[in-house]
């Protein structure tokens, strides 16, 4: 089914408005408590006014309640373009048919051989005219096909043209009406040809509305100021307010990107195994900062250039001294394969305070209660996300503090195997599975990778 709301519809003049609509029906309906439009598209034909600025027009003074409307379909049929040159020169079928008797024709006095091939057939009709019309022609048996010559002979010598005889009457009814014209049979044949289709037009019929008036007066949605002061409030019109409908939904609040991403990262992680280190202790020292991960106090990072020093207090109370000895001698004398720094290793330096520049602090102090928990070591999962303060010049893409993800595996028996490994799971999980590792140089773990990651 097509659906329309006009056919043989005039647009809408230039010069009109949306006013001039509005006049128009209101004007119609003036007659009388009973008048009525009993079809928008039949006026809009009579009124010369284009049927969409109607139905347009009529949807705002109903809202207005200054008229009724009530839908109305009207379905008829419409001819194709090929049903009007069946109209105009008939079917293909008759025109093949005329050809063929004229041939047969020829052939009595000599100037034909009784019959058409295909293509002085499709030279007598057309190529379109022919593959439909030969068709047809032999389905009713009006011709026939020659087997030694190969030609297609007519069989009668007149038929009635009965698709042109349908369509014309078709063409010929009153649009509304033509739908009783012809029976099913004939109908469902002319369909199945697609030489006609049935539109469905949807229109109104209009009458008055509970606060109907030949001119509709605007209704003012707002009491403003100047009305207040000129007193026009007195004598305008306002809109009904509905106090029971539902205002616009408020939000309660929305999660900040960075913790939605927070929040994915922490639910990977745990799915992977692991557990998350207590990171709400902003404030560290040196010791555990800097010195347990074996970065020498001489270090460029350990300025205050580079790290934020707490003033008060600004050392921290106590450390593990057993552990603050053996880290000392490390750095002073090395061991367990390393010569150390060879220089003198400061308490005063190790005891500062500090905002922490890496989550690493935390894990350091991890790895030191795994191994010296009750029980002896045992293999543990760890990680943290949690944010952390570098003293660097703020721009639009670089503040003060950022958040880091960290993550640690202790156990026997781990090979770099094991930790391309795990990456390349957190990685897939978040949807990066093109992934590239790189050796690198880091002077506090080794083997070191870089990570790149394509998406």
């Amino acid at each position: 089914f097509a659906f329309s709301n006009n056919t043989k519809q005039t647009q809408l003049p230039t010069n009109t408005t949306m006013s001039d609509v509005e006049s128009a029906i209101l004007s119609a309906l003036s007659g009388g408590p009973d008048a009525a439009i009993p079809d928008s598209f039949a006026f809009s034909n009579t009124s010369n006014l284009d049927h969409n600025s109607i139905v347009g027009t009529c949807k705002s003074l109903q809202a207005d309640a200054y008229i009724s409307l009530a839908e109305r379909s009207t379905q008829f049929y419409v001819l194709g373009k090929e049903a009007d040159g069946i109209v105009e020169h008939g079917s293909q079928e008759i025109r093949v048919l005329s050809a063929l008797v004229a041939a047969r024709a020829g052939e009595e006095d000599g100037t034909t051989g009784g019959g058409l091939t295909m293509p002085e057939l499709q030279s007598a009709v057309g190529k379109d005219a022919c593959k439909i019309g030969m068709g047809n022609c032999l389905k009713n048996k009006w011709a026939r096909k020659d087997k030694a010559s190969g030609k297609l002979v007519a069989v009668i010598t007149d038929a009635r043209d009965e698709v042109r005889e349908q369509l014309i009457a078709l063409k010929s009814a009153p649009e509304e009406g033509n739908t009783e014209v012809l029976d099913d049979r004939a109908v469902a044949a002319l369909k199945r040809r697609k030489l006609l289709s049935l539109v469905t037009r949807k229109s109104y019929a209009i009458s008055r509305g509970p606060s109907y008036a030949p001119r509709r007066v605007k209704k003012a949605a707002d009491l403003t100021k100047e009305m207040l002061e000129s007193g026009k409030w007195k004598d305008t019109t306002f809109k009904e307010y509905n106090f029971r409908t539902l205002g616009e939904s408020v939000g309660g609040g929305y999660l900040h990107p960075l913790l939605k991403v927070r929040a994915q990262f922490r639910k990977i992680l745990m799915e992977m195994g692991f557990e998350e280190m207590p990171t709400n202790k902003w404030v560290e020292s040196s010791f555990w900062n800097f010195d347990s991960l074996f970065q020498p106090q001489s270090h460029p990072a350990r300025d205050a250039h580079d790290t934020f020093f707490i003033k008060e207090p600004a050392s921290t109370v106590s450390v593990p001294e057993e552990y603050y000895e053996r880290v000392k001698t490390m750095h002073e004398k090395g061991g367990s394969g390393s010569i150390g720094y060879r220089t003198v290793f400061e308490r005063g330096e190790a005891m500062k305070n500090l905002l922490r520049t890496h989550t690493t602090a935390v894990s350091s102090q991890m790895l030191y209660k795994l191994a010296n928990q009750p029980g002896g070591f045992k293999p543990a999962r760890y990680f943290s996300i949690d944010r952390v303060f570098r003293n660097e010049s703020m721009d639009a893409t670089h503040l003060c503090e950022f958040h880091q993800v960290e993550g640690l595996v202790a156990d026997y028996n781990l090979s770099l195997g094991d930790l391309i490994g795990t990456i390349e799971t957190f990685f897939r999980k978040i949807g990066i599975t093109q992934l590239r590792f790189k050796p690198a140089f880091n002077p506090y773990t080794e083997p070191s990778m870089e990570v790149f990651g394509y998406h």
